[in-house]
């Protein structure tokens, strides 16, 4: 742990630093109002002097036994408890929707807006100052990021941490990335079920998030290099005794940010945001990550595009050699010196875009960083020698995806990068499944698989089912990869040459629609263009005939959450959040509820 994380005892109280506190509305006043808010906090046996003027810190929490990844945030929270106490604070914890990437149907992604609007009412609505954000699965992170962010207090991140190495056959495997490894093998015929099964147990060895660079470390690594959070939260383990330090460390500065008057805006600039997709390009990381710095931005009112991934990431060497593009796991990145290495890496290279950018330790991001170490050159590698030459996200633009696609080089296969192909094409997720493995299906290897309507309108909610598995038939003449297009996302553990994100999507009646067997379709990402090789008066043909839109209408038919969703939701190229969510709220204090 870096000393630039420490609680400073020195530091000055809110009101020798003229800040107003927010709680100071709710228990600062000698009337019936102040009686009533204070009175019904004494019944957990909170004494007078604890509404004397401290700050109220609210520990935002997502923990659930249904979001296993964040089972452990029971204790996580008393030590950013002992933290708050220990720098003059007063902590309250509180729960908010848990949106659990492992269980959830049809996905979590369906109810990231609904848990950012459950995290910002809890924030605006409470007496609270400055909030620490528990987080960890996937959409957790973003989620309360989102929230927080359309408040604007004083918020730092605490991520729950990787789990353990996963064993298998006395080898380490990564989750998530085994069992897209696993059962590709099945249908090639190399493993037995038997052998697949075997894996299960020793995937998930310990409380935490997954041990690959996919969406819950990459949006980790994105809030430490947003500086949203202290140094090395990325990458300590779960089960580490560190993890409990940090979050201490954290609930001393949260108290220091109220004091300081240090609101997320200060914090989530363009600056920050052009840190994180550099950083993403380094560690290889998720393209999950693409829409949730999109929603962020939008909602802190930073003007994010899909071209800034270009200018900003592109040309980046991806220098993290972790699974699912390369070798290791979270364990071995954070014993490497984790990603302040990775951060002074680009720094000594003139290769970190905004060094002077501020984060939630007063100190800016070069500052928490120079003198990082780095203790192992096999995981985080020098710059001119990379796991992958360029691992900037390849944003693709075209006829069959006006508004934007996106495909991850770090995870690719080289020689696909450019590829012409024909489309063997899936209506939806049910089409894909009926068919994939049928032996007559009509595919060779240098074909496109395509499927439709599994974007945020189309499976409201744009599941993770981008990286389509191969036919068996093509499996078992020793293919391990093919060019996949869909308006879907991918896990961030998946791998592959998948080309994601397609927008407009195709029940939002975008080209991808269009697409029948047969079509060819050339992608090139160096030029960043994917091409549907039918004239455009064709596709405006099969549009009309065809109404796109016609299943997310049905679904949205029915009412509740799944309505409200399907009709609001922005597309991916706008970070999937809701369109009446966008920009800052703030955090007026409300009127009296009595």
């Amino acid at each position: 742990m870096s000393d630039s994380s420490s609680y400073n005892p020195d530091a000055k109280d809110a009101a020798s630093q003229g800040v107003k506190l927010r709680s100071a509305e709710w228990f600062g006043r000698a009337d019936k109002n102040g009686f009533m808010y204070r009175s019904w906090m004494k019944n957990q046996g909170i004494p007078d002097h604890e509404f004397a003027g401290k700050p109220i810190i609210g520990i935002c929490n997502t923990w659930s036994e249904l979001t296993p990844c964040n089972a452990h945030f029971r204790k996580l929270a008393e030590h950013v408890k002992k933290g708050v106490l220990e720098a003059g604070g007063f902590p309250v914890e509180f729960p908010v929707f848990s949106n659990g990437e492992s269980n959830l149907r049809p996905t979590a992604m369906f109810t990231r807006n609904l848990a950012s609007m459950d995290v910002e009412e809890a924030i605006r609505g409470n007496p609270i100052d400055g909030v620490v954000l528990l987080t960890g699965c996937d959409k957790t992170t973003p989620a309360l990021l989102m929230g927080a962010a359309s408040c604007d207090v004083p918020a730092i991140v605490v991520t729950g941490g990787p789990m353990l190495n996963g064993k298998h056959q006395g080898k380490d495997i990564g989750s998530g990335t085994v069992v897209w490894q696993l059962s590709e093998q099945v249908k090639a015929g190399k493993i037995s079920m038997h052998d697949f099964m075997a894996a299960e147990a020793g995937m998930s060895r310990s409380a935490g998030t997954c041990n690959t660079m996919g969406t819950a470390s990459t949006m980790a690594c994105m809030a430490e290099s947003l500086g949203v959070s202290l140094p090395h939260n990325a990458a300590i383990p779960a089960v580490d005794a560190r993890r409990y330090v940090l979050a201490h460390l954290s609930g001393n500065r949260i108290v220091e940010m109220v004091n300081e008057d240090l609101k997320l805006s200060k914090i989530l600039t363009q600056e920050a945001f052009e840190n994180a997709i550099r950083t993403n390009a380094a560690i290889g990381g998720s393209t999950n990550a693409v829409i949730h710095l999109k929603a962020i931005a939008g909602r802190i009112g930073v003007d994010l595009s899909l071209d800034d991934w270009t200018r900003v990431g592109r040309g980046t060497p991806t220098i993290v050699d972790l699974q699912p593009s390369g070798r290791y796991l979270m364990e071995e990145f954070y014993y490497a010196g984790g990603l302040p290495a990775v951060l002074r890496r680009l720094g000594e290279a003139d290769r970190l875009p905004h060094p002077n950018a501020l984060t939630v330790n007063g100190h800016t991001l070069w500052e928490n960083v120079q003198d990082a170490p780095l203790y192992n050159a096999d995981v985080i590698r020098p710059l001119e020698d990379p796991l992958r030459e360029d691992g900037g996200m390849c944003v693709l633009r075209g006829n069959l995806a006006p508004n934007g696609a996106v495909l991850k080089p770090s995870a690719a296969s080289a020689e696909l990068m450019k590829h012409r192909g024909r489309a063997v094409v899936f209506e939806n997720l049910d089409d894909y499944k009926a068919r994939i493995n049928d032996p007559e299906l009509d595919v060779l290897p240098d074909d496109i698989l395509v499927m439709k309507h599994c974007g945020p309108r189309g499976y409201h909610g744009m599941a993770e089912v981008g990286n389509m598995g191969l036919p068996p038939k093509i499996l078992e003449q020793g293919i391990t990869d093919m060019v996949r297009i869909s308006d879907a996302r991918m896990s961030g553990t998946a791998y592959g040459t998948v080309v994601l994100h397609v927008a407009p999507e195709a029940a939002a009646g975008g080209p991808l629609a269009a697409v029948q067997n047969g079509d060819y379709i050339s992608l090139d990402c160096d030029t960043g263009s994917l091409e549907l090789e039918v004239a455009a008066e064709e596709i405006a043909r099969r549009l009309e005939q065809a109404d796109p839109t016609a299943a997310s209408a049905r679904i949205a038919s029915t009412g509740g959450y799944r309505q409200l969703y399907i009709e609001r939701v922005l597309q991916a190229d706008e970070g999937c959040d809701f369109d009446f969510l966008r920009g800052c709220r703030g955090a007026e204090v409300p009127r009296h509820s009595h």
